[in-house]
């Protein structure tokens, strides 16, 4: 049932039950063990006596995480209020859980799914943990910039036809870069064709809340999205949002989530979400205003530097590119000569900058609620010193963001067979059995069941030399591959 009547969004339910609780000083027999932090006096000095003293245990008064009918599930209620869905799941193992039970939801063995082939590693997860099987809608590259622009139109409905047994199309909204596919258009040529639609959010809290930015997915029709609440919405790492749209059944999503979620949910999590909800309802539109004004003074100072790219509006071309995240500071590198990971250990190394992440060819700074321009013109100083000491002659650079991959067999298949390790560049023309990838962004360069290719291999080695954080494969060094045997 969607919500007929708008909710008290002043409210926090979760966080005025811990501060109720904190009130009557009960004698604690229960877990955790550190017991209001009198047991660790040293992580006590470290996070603070007001946040271990509501470190505490599932208990009546407080609800429980795996089957809300209090406090948690009116938080719940507040959350699919503000974001406009019809139902809204609190979760606390970080958006992957999102994702997976996401998934999870609507795929069973053997079951197709359309996606993008540049999804988060937590959606191949999935499908290595369900059995389902992807149907991939390779993106096209910018050549220019070496990133994956969204879904167009013509392949999904081209996936579509040729798949009519799929259960769900996938989108990101947005992806890493900023960048959105037209999912209203997407929603509804997955419903005609008896289809659910799903988006990965982890990027899109703020489309929630604010105004002139891409269209949200419980907006757009979508029946399920998952929302990174603590990426631009404020609330402690690892917390984030399930929503579900009116034909999805809760009681069942409840079900997939309490499969993997701890049943120890931290308080500390979901009330970082309850307050986070409440402030966003209240002020997004302000809050996030100001955080594009500021991404676009960003764009702009760096883009009168010369030979850094700050992309932005201008890359809208109403299909693969239908709308761009406006707060997303992306910037492209290798004009001067130098990687974006490079640029990013620099403002790193040399001038205490921290930004999200570098790739081969593009840096993304994330601006946010709690950044001010003082910081912007560090940032914007520190790029144009960079240029002036490190600037490098181009040639020779690598720039794509990933290879478009062959699939052989399913994710699950390739991960749970018989396997064997080869070197790395013995393993040209073997299936993968394991993930490949540079994180953050957890794009896989290789996923279970795709072929090693001689191109992959130079990206992989590339990657490497150049210092991006490379993850996924059981040998840490990244010497060998797992490949099917």
């Amino acid at each position: 049932m969607e919500n007929k009547t708008k909710l008290d969004q002043s409210r926090a339910p979760i966080y005025e039950a811990l501060e109720r609780f904190r009130k009557m000083r009960v004698v604690p027999f229960d877990v955790p063990g550190h017991k209001r932090g009198r047991g660790n006096p040293e992580l006590t000095a470290f996070l603070g006596q007001q946040c271990v003293g509501v470190d505490v245990n599932s208990m009546k008064p407080l609800d429980n995480l795996c089957h809300p009918v209090s406090v948690i599930r009116e938080a719940e209620q507040l959350a699919a209020d503000a974001f406009g869905a019809a139902h809204a799941f609190l979760m606390v193992g970080g958006t992957t859980s999102a994702v997976q039970s996401m998934v999870l939801t609507v795929c069973k063995r053997g079951d197709e799914i359309i996606l993008p082939r540049n999804v988060h590693r937590s959606v191949i997860n999935a499908l290595v943990l369900c059995g389902a099987v992807p149907v991939y809608v390779n993106p096209e590259m910018d050549q220019r910039l070496g990133i994956s622009l969204g879904m167009k139109r013509e392949q999904v409905a081209k996936a579509i036809a040729e798949h009519p047994r799929a259960v769900a199309v996938l989108v990101n909204n947005p992806t890493y870069y900023g960048i959105c596919s037209d999912l209203k258009a997407i929603v509804e040529m997955a419903h005609a064709a008896g289809m659910l639609c799903l988006a990965d959010e982890a990027h899109g809290t703020h489309f929630y809340f604010g105004q002139n930015l891409p269209v949200s997915a419980m907006a757009a029709g979508a029946d399920m999205a998952s929302v990174s609440m603590h990426k631009s919405g404020g609330s402690l790492t690892q917390s984030s949002f399930l929503l579900a749209g009116p034909n999805v059944h809760p009681g069942y999503v409840r079900q997939i989530i309490n499969l993997t979620q701890t049943t120890s949910g931290s308080y500390l999590l979901m009330s970082s979400l309850d307050i986070s909800r409440r402030n966003l309802a209240l002020r997004g539109v302000q809050i996030f205003e100001q955080v594009k004004k500021l991404a676009e003074y960003a764009r702009a100072e760096i883009n009168a530097i010369g030979g850094y790219y700050a992309f932005g509006q201008e890359m809208v071309n109403g299909d693969s590119v239908f709308a761009f995240d406006p707060t997303k500071l992306s910037v492209h590198t290798l004009d001067i000569g130098l990687a974006g990971i490079e640029v990013y250990d620099l403002l790193r190394d040399e001038y205490d900058i921290q930004i999200e992440f570098g790739d081969i060819g593009n840096l993304l700074a994330y601006i946010s609620i709690g950044d001010r321009v003082q910081e912007i013109e560090r940032l914007v100083s520190a790029l144009a010193e960079i240029r002036r000491l490190y600037q490098k002659d181009p040639s020779g650079m690598m720039s794509q963001e990933y290879i478009d991959p062959e699939v052989v067999v399913s994710p699950q298949e390739a991960f749970y067979a018989a396997k064997e390790s080869l070197p790395l560049r013995e393993t040209e023309g073997r299936v993968c059995s394991e993930f490949v990838m540079c994180y953050p962004p957890g794009i896989p360069i290789l996923a279970p069941g795709e072929k090693i290719t001689r191109e992959i291999l130079d990206y992989i080695e590339y990657a490497k030399a150049i210092g991006c954080s490379m993850t996924g494969p059981e040998d840490p060094d990244i010497l060998r591959l797992n490949v099917l045997a």
